[in-house]
């Protein structure tokens, strides 16, 4: 049973691109590996991004910076 964890920043994906995004995961999975997809699970964590950083700085500063 294939397990795939997608991290993404909590900044507004739609319902309709998080289905998108397991989907196309999912059929990834498929195509690849020839998983069965009826057992292929995909977890979507949407994380602030006062909670996610890189190069020394969160997202929301980057962002506020225009990196």
């Amino acid at each position: 049973m294939p397990y795939v964890n997608i991290k993404i920043t909590k900044e507004g994906a739609t319902a309709e691109q998080k289905a998108q995004l397991i989907q196309g995961a999912t059929k990834l999975l498929v195509d690849v590996l020839g998983k069965n997809p009826a057992t292929t699970l995909v977890v979507i964590d949407e994380v602030e991004t006062d909670n996610w950083g890189v190069g020394g700085e969160t997202i929301t500063v980057r962002r506020q910076q225009n990196r």
